[in-house]
């Protein structure tokens, strides 16, 4: 068979992984294939319920608008149904109290939104949609312990059942395509080795940073105090505590704190709350003094960034794609794994789809990477400043300086100014290149022009 992607040639698609990036390719899959099989290592919830293999499906999850496009896309009328389940919708910098690099923003009109629902809310949404195709299958509680085939070409994988009293033989299930969507722990690399292929180089780059989660029970309104939905303090290199506090749209908000490696959150009840009060303003530290906490507090230690250069030469098998956290890995405090996901999802069809070549392995990876770039770009580029930034992707480029102080002067204006603030929401939403940026009015303002005028505390109130 030749590597070839189309139609004709992937009869049985395999995927391994059932969370948002492996759904949304089997949903792309399903118009090529003619059965995909999603194996998940999980039993899945019923509901929209929190389960083990996705450990940060208790922490805060947003919906950029990248994302929320992609979605619409991938399962027509999906933003509307996730509305309908409540998932608070909120804009910026319109909802926000933000302080980031010693300023407020001021509270101007939205120029993007995103969703703060519960991630398993959403999960449990894209699932009902997804797997309600005829095409599609979900093999639960067995895990991928292999690959069979040889270097030059993947046959299909090898499962083993999980949980007490299965039978841990493996058994193999065949396929022309296999998508690896297991997330950032994925064991491909052993995989690959099993059947004599390279497993890809892996970048990069770790802040240490570490996080605490909590559930609240929000605070009696009071009208005298904000109409804010929400309150974000940002770390970066001279500050690097952060805190977030976002509605969940069940009249309950979700609470994270963050801190570098030998300063994380504490997880003990009560310290949380006192940790907020290392943020450079006691605004969240106050509201957590007037909310009702409702869980445990949830630790997160796992956020380095990981990028794996399939792209690059080696000695790698047709019918093997990597997708998802396990192609490139991000650091969760940046809010865009579920847009690259979904966006992945869309690069995925468009590269099948392609009239003008036969999709083959390496070209059909080179759009899932190119589909994350961005992303990459954003999140690497800003962990790579932080204090005691480690692995290969933390060192500076040839163009980081410069980039970086042009980059500077661009935060510096979008607190105030919606000539820069506009495009810069746009690119940290991934619904603009980052070339934006350079557009010329953004440029000139970024240039030449001086900083708006911020507010002096926190902006409690909405621009008048």
């Amino acid at each position: 068979m030749a590597d070839d992607l189309g139609r004709r040639a992937t009869r049985h698609a395999v995927v391994i992984g059932g969370s948002l990036a492996g759904l949304l390719a089997a949903r792309v899959l399903a118009e090529h294939a003619e059965k995909v099989t999603v194996v998940e290592r999980d039993r899945l919830p019923e509901g929209p319920e929190a389960r083990p293999g996705v450990p940060q499906g208790r922490h805060l999850h947003v919906l950029i608008a990248g994302g929320q496009r992609a979605l619409d896309e991938l399962l027509p009328g999906f933003m509307d149904e996730l509305t309908a389940l409540g998932a608070p919708k909120v804009g910026v910098p319109e909802d926000m109290v933000q302080w980031q690099n010693g300023v407020w923003y001021r509270r101007t009109p939205a120029t993007a939104h995103f969703y703060t629902g519960p991630r398993p809310q959403l999960e449990w949404l894209v699932r009902q949609r997804v797997l309600a195709d005829p095409r599609i299958e979900l093999v639960e509680g067995v895990e991928t312990v292999g690959l069979t085939g040889d270097s030059s070409r993947v046959r299909g994988v090898r499962l083993r059942e999980r949980g007490a009293g299965a039978d841990k033989e493996p058994r193999t299930l065949a396929a022309d395509l296999v998508v690896d969507a297991s997330g950032r722990s994925t064991k491909a690399a052993d995989w690959l080795a099993g059947i004599g292929a390279e497993a890809p180089h892996e970048e990069t780059l770790d802040t240490g940073l570490a996080y605490g989660t909590r559930f609240y029970r929000s605070p009696d309104a009071d009208p005298d105090a904000t109409d804010a939905l929400g309150y974000y303090i940002v770390p970066n290199p001279g500050q690097v505590y952060g805190g977030v506090a976002l509605p969940l749209g069940d009249g309950r908000h979700l609470v994270t704190l963050s801190g570098l490696r030998g300063d994380e959150p504490p997880t003990e009840e009560g310290a949380f709350e006192d940790y907020a009060k290392r943020l450079p303003h006691p605004v969240l530290s106050d509201w957590l003094a007037r909310a009702e906490p409702v869980s445990p507090v949830y630790g997160f230690r796992k956020t380095a960034n990981i990028r794996r250069r399939y792209d690059r030469p080696g000695r790698r098998p047709a019918g093997f794609l990597a997708t998802g956290d396990a192609l490139c890995a991000f650091n969760p405090i940046y809010g865009q794994g579920m847009a690259v996901a979904a966006l992945s999802a869309v690069a995925l069809r468009r590269a099948l789809a392609d009239p003008r070549r036969t999709p083959t392995t390496r070209t059909v990876q080179r759009a899932l990477l190119d589909a994350s770039r961005q992303a990459w770009d954003i999140s690497a580029g800003a962990d790579k400043k932080m204090p005691g930034a480690t692995g290969d992707a933390a060192r500076p480029g040839p163009m980081d300086k410069v980039l970086g102080w042009y980059l500077s002067r661009v935060q510096a204006r979008a607190a105030g100014d919606p000539v820069v603030g506009t495009p810069f929401r746009a690119a940290l939403t991934l619904t603009a290149p980052l070339s934006s940026l350079f557009a010329p009015a953004v440029a000139r303002a970024v240039l030449f022009g001086p900083p708006a005028e911020t507010p002096s505390g926190p902006p409690l109130r909405r621009d008048a």
